[in-house]
């Protein structure tokens, strides 16, 4: 079986390709692919069974780079190679997608081939439901479907999200995406990593710049990623705001 390799770091790279060489049956594909986008154009070109896809890269990470796969007739067969501390993990252990853990270890890698299978939508959705419907740990991505298909947007990418009658808009750093879930229930589940700023709006605290007050007397919140634009903050938060700015 050939096998394409994706990882940021060269080390990771490495040990991933002595680990295979020291297994029957399996080809390592050369060259391996550093980021999301070489790995799609790889796996256009070279056609590997299997994808050993790292989680946390830059630009186009691993779960972002499975939703494109699934979107293609004939995707290669996935394990993705994950830390024990991602908020992924947990959803991993309640779904059929193959991974193994960072550092990874010739036994747990060669069970992991034998099982890994093709992604689809549905196995995908299991990773990125709401905390609530499987065990408590929040996600790490936000899925979204859209004219591309599903997308799946990385939490820290995430500017804010504001309710509009029955959708919420997720304001992330390429652009927006519609939510069909509760804004009250996305405060829940990361209420750790985002503040209610107005009856319909929570922002990534994170993004914060700085709270300024209108010559009329109304408060904005500037925001990292926005380029000046803001977002009013209502009275009933203002103190919170300033509150949680100080300790920022």
């Amino acid at each position: 079986m050939n096998v394409l390799i994706v990882d940021d770091e060269p080390q990771a790279r490495e040990r991933l390709s002595r680990l295979l060489g020291e297994l029957e049956g399996y080809t390592v594909l050369e060259p391996s692919a550093t980021n999301g986008e070489e790995a799609l154009a790889l796996i256009d070109s070279h056609k590997p069974d299997v994808v050993l896809l790292d989680i946390r890269m830059p630009g186009m990470d691993g779960l972002q780079v499975a939703a494109r796969l699934c979107e293609r007739e004939a995707p290669p067969a996935l394990v993705f190679c994950t830390a024990e501390d991602e908020f992924t993990l947990e959803a991993f252990k309640d779904s059929t997608l193959g991974y193994v853990l960072k550092p990874v270890q010739s036994d747990a890698l060669h069970d992991a081939l034998r099982k890994a299978e093709r992604p689809n939508r549905t196995q995908l959705a299991a990773l990125t439901r709401p905390a609530g419907d499987s065990g408590s740990a929040p996600r790490s991505h936000i899925s979204a479907r859209t004219r591309k298909g599903i997308e799946l947007i990385p939490l820290d990418q995430v500017i804010y999200f504001i309710a509009d009658h029955k959708y919420v808009t997720l304001r992330h750093e390429h652009g927006e995406v519609l939510l069909d879930e509760p804004l009250k229930a996305l405060e829940d589940e990361f209420g750790e990593r985002f503040v209610r700023i107005h009856r319909n709006a929570l922002v990534a605290r994170d993004r914060i710049e700085r709270l300024q007050r209108t010559p009329l007397g109304h408060f904005q919140l500037f925001l990292k990623g926005l380029n000046g634009d803001a977002l009013i903050v209502s009275r009933r938060h203002v103190a919170g705001v300033r509150k949680m700015m100080q300790q920022l």
